[in-house]
């Protein structure tokens, strides 16, 4: 399949990592400095994690997302806190390393996810501040800077669980290339957020996760090789009872073969996509801020980082499809396309401050141009081999608030075979012997299993646009079937809640609001995979794969890369 692009930005010719400056915090306790990733941290979490420690990473990924407590005092070397209280950044309902928490959702990184909370903090303030303090912490010596440039080796382990890959530098593709595959549409709101802290602070302060298909090839080797035989530069033990380690691989004939495994593959983002479409939006600015002071030539990046023309272009691809005020609930259209930055007071504020000359004497790194090529032509990105560390993919539960149960059940004996169970334990039992689509309705008056739909129903249901895949997913059935058809309701934000992988979580919320919950199988990694791969995305919050990279090990910031 050809692959894409726009004429003014470079075109990867392949799967490319690249080597990086890595930034990490010189502490005496490394994993007291870390936290989740943004988008699974409560303001309760926050207060927890800067107990941990005062220089925490959470107070650069979420800046002023906590005041309420007083005895949270800032670093005696970081800038002071604004004076006005207030959350900030709203967070997911997956419990996090710190504290647990309840399930009603808030604002995760996914689509049609609650929009954030309004807050009393300027938000040209929120993000000025993360940049302040990423500048204090680099002056104080918080936060250092490697000497060399280096691909990193992570490794996460645990009680049953082991997962190893590469962290550096990725080269940003087009969908429509199909080197790097989105699986979830994306939305204005948490990309507006993300592109003001990522242009203010001129960084990547957390990564993104990709999985690719590496055959245990020479990339997967070289990695257990360094993890078996070298020592590591950080060994963090979290309080979620995983050890994280960090290794540095500088050679540049290792770095090279990396490069060469990793050439003509595909890699699926797991996690981050509204990160990524920052990425590329933010690779949009900067190109057209520098294009228009220095004419600076477009770049073909190899994976040797020589420049040569652009082969392939389409302007199409990179149509605005988030101008729209108000995103509707997604619904995958075979899209290849993010958005354009979203027309909001917080992209406006990035944008003014991508564009604004350096303070303090800090120049800014100039566009592509001969064989050099601009920092933010690449992101921060973990990429994981999935056949040698198989990822752990967990479903994510529904809750209908205000549908009783029994009205819940009943409604569905008119397409469905209802069979009720005892409890939950037995009820979770028989779902994971049911063959898809399967569905465990649960709630205060019982438990009830969905199975065997009707196949004429379910076939005039699906829509006719969309790949047999896609349309034989259980996030799509219930999407486009049980909500709109059997319960007459939409699968947005106001008649659905979202719970992260806690089945009793899920009943204790449908509980509390007169509802019903439901609970799903995860998908297959190869579904998922396979559905990308055609272009197309699947439905609103339908995956949650993990484990999920630690924030704070190692940073990128654009002036030292």
């Amino acid at each position: 399949m050809p692959r894409m692009g726009t004429p003014e930005l470079p075109v990867p010719d392949g799967l490319v990592l690249r080597p990086f400056r890595g930034v990490r915090f010189a502490v005496e306790d490394p994993a007291k400095v870390t936290s989740p990733p943004y988008d699974l941290i409560s303001d309760t979490d926050v207060d927890a994690l800067l107990r941990l420690h005062p220089n925490n990473v959470v107070r650069l990924i979420l800046p002023c997302s906590s005041r309420s407590n007083s005895s949270l005092q800032p670093s005696p070397t970081s800038p002071p806190h604004p004076t006005e209280p207030g959350p900030t950044e709203p967070s997911a309902t997956e419990p996090s390393a710190t504290q647990p928490r309840t399930p009603e959702p808030r604002a995760p990184e996914g689509p049609g996810t609650a929009t954030a909370q309004p807050t009393k903090v300027p938000l040209e303030a929120r993000y000025t501040e993360a940049r302040d303090m990423l500048r204090a912490w680099l002056d104080a010596g918080i936060l250092v800077a490697d000497d060399v440039p280096a691909i990193y080796v992570y490794e996460q382990s645990g009680p049953d669980l082991l997962q190893r890959g590469l962290i550096g530098d990725v080269a940003l593709t087009d969908p429509g290339q199909h080197i790097i595959l989105p699986h979830e549409d994306v939305m204005p709101g948490p990309i507006a957020d993300r592109l003001a802290l990522m242009s203010t602070t001129e960084a990547n302060l957390e990564p993104i996760f990709l999985l690719y298909d590496g055959g245990n090839g020479i990339a997967t080797g070289l990695v257990d090789e360094v993890a078996a035989k070298r020592r590591p530069l950080v060994s963090a033990d979290t309080e979620d009872g995983l050890t994280h380690r960090l290794w540095a691989i500088t050679n540049e004939a290792e770095i090279a073969a990396i490069n060469a495994d990793l050439h003509n593959r595909q890699a699926l983002i797991a996690d981050g996509h509204h990160r990524y479409a920052t990425y590329r939006i933010l690779q949009r600015q900067e190109r057209a801020t520098h294009r228009a002071s220095q004419a600076a030539p477009t770049a073909h990046i190899a994976a040797t980082s020589e420049i040569q023309p652009p082969q392939r272009t389409n302007a199409t691809s990179e149509t605005n499809t988030a101008a729209a005020s108000e995103p509707q609930p997604p619904r995958s259209t075979g899209a290849t396309s993010e958005p354009a930055p979203p027309q909001s007071t917080a992209a406006e504020h990035a944008h003014t401050a991508a564009a604004a000359p350096a303070e303090e004497g800090r120049s800014r790194p100039t566009a592509a141009s001969g064989t050099l090529v601009a920092p933010w032509d690449f992101g921060l990105a973990l990429l994981v081999d999935s056949s040698a560390y198989p990822p752990d993919l967990k479903a994510i539960h529904r809750v209908i608030p205000g549908l009783p149960l029994p009205e819940a059940a009943a409604r569905a004996r008119g397409s469905w075979r209802v069979q009720e169970y005892e409890d939950l334990a037995e009820g979770l039992a028989a779902l994971e012997d049911a063959p898809e689509p399967a569905f465990l309705l649960a709630g205060a008056e019982g438990v009830h299993l969905l199975t065997d739909p009707d196949p004429v129903q379910l076939a005039h249901a699906m829509p006719a646009d969309h790949s047999d895949r896609w349309n034989s997913l259980n996030t799509s059935i219930l999407s486009e079937f049980i909500l709109p058809r059997v319960w007459g309701m939409r699968d947005d934000d106001q008649a659905v809640q979202i719970v992260h992988h806690d089945t009793e979580a899920a009943v204790r919320l449908a509980t509390r609001t007169g509802g019903t919950a439901v609970i799903l199988k995860p998908l297959a990694t190869d579904e998922v995979l396979a559905v990308a791969a055609g272009s197309e995305r699947v439905p609103r919050k339908s995956t949650s794969f993990g484990p999920k990279p630690r924030t704070g090990l190692v940073l990128r910031t654009f002036a030292i890369d």
